[in-house]
């Protein structure tokens, strides 16, 4: 695993095995200053499975409930004491006992992402976006998303996808206050590249950041991205897909589209492949055809607040 994390170009990896720590003692042979390697667990529930991310090593967190039996939030307390995070792990999974029952409200983040992509995720996708509304209509906080490549052994793909961490340093806070801050964005693999801001009325914000400008003064929203050849890219905010441009045979450009905070509370990129016949939805045997081609990348959303 820590081999396939170097090759895969990753600064740092979570172990998360199945409702145990029993490996976390031997990280500490694997890791080095190139790769920084968090303890944790995949807590596999009978409703659902979750992730407890940056737990000391050797803490246990039992999996042994439904979401009727009210433990659930027991044991949200107990990482969330031991300064971890919690984050619900592929929410539509198709597998018995995999889909998630517990809720949102108790977790840190949530993964999308999980593997290759496929219509569970493009489900989980939907849903998170659906929540990122409902949470500004109500001044609660928002939900950041993850993606994780699930790894287990070959020929899963370490890294396919990951998390690109806009932290302070390469350390265990710093990472954990990064996801939970929503100050991240996702990439099928190292070869793809992204820098995404908005900037208005002579400030800028970052991904997971809040520019505060007036109303109807216009904010320039900006996706650079590179490594997607002949992809897609899409500008989602709290009205659904507000712009849509193609990238060349190159996979690299800068897309461009104008803004302004009384017509978006928020703007998320998306970065698409084409299909193979080169249509951008496609179908497969195991599910719906979806109405786009599979994620190379995207972002947690830049905040547009109006002031006055």
């Amino acid at each position: 695993m820590a081999a396939g994390a170097r090759a895969a170009g990753l600064d740092f990896m979570v172990s998360t095995d199945h409702n145990t720590p029993a490996s976390h003692g031997a990280w500490g042979n694997y890791a080095g200053p190139d790769l920084l390697i968090i303890t944790g667990e995949e807590i596999t529930t009978r409703n659902g499975h979750w992730l407890a991310l940056g737990l000391p090593p050797g803490e246990w967190v039992d999996w042994r409930y439904r979401s009727r039996d009210e433990a659930y939030a027991r044991f949200v307390r107990q990482v969330h004491r031991s300064g971890g995070l919690v984050v619900p792990a592929h929410p539509y999974c198709p597998y018995v006992a995999c889909q998630w029952k517990f809720g949102y409200q108790d977790a840190d983040a949530v993964e999308i992402w999980n593997g290759p992509w496929t219509y569970d995720d493009e489900s989980a996708v939907d849903t998170w976006d659906a929540m990122l509304g409902d949470a500004l209509r109500h001044g609660r906080p928002w939900l950041p998303a993850v993606g994780n490549s699930d790894a287990h052994s070959v020929p899963q793909v370490i890294g396919a996808p990951h998390n690109v961490v806009l932290a302070a340093d390469l350390t265990r806070d710093d990472i954990l206050d990064g996801l939970r801050a929503g100050r991240s964005w996702l990439a099928e693999s190292a070869a793809v590249q992204l820098d995404f801001a908005v900037t208005g009325h002579g400030r800028q914000a970052g991904i997971g950041q809040t520019l505060t400008v007036p109303a109807d003064a216009f904010a320039d929203v900006r996706l650079t991205v590179a490594g997607v050849p002949g992809g897609t890219v899409r500008f989602i905010t709290d009205e659904g897909q507000t712009h849509q441009e193609s990238l060349p045979a190159s996979g690299s450009g800068t897309v461009t589209w104008r803004a302004t905070a009384s017509l978006a509370s928020y703007v998320r990129a998306e970065v698409r492949h084409p299909d193979p016949d080169g249509t951008p939805g496609h179908g497969n045997s195991t599910g719906p055809a979806l109405p786009w081609g599979p994620m190379a990348a995207m972002t947690n959303p830049v905040f547009l607040r109006a002031t006055g």
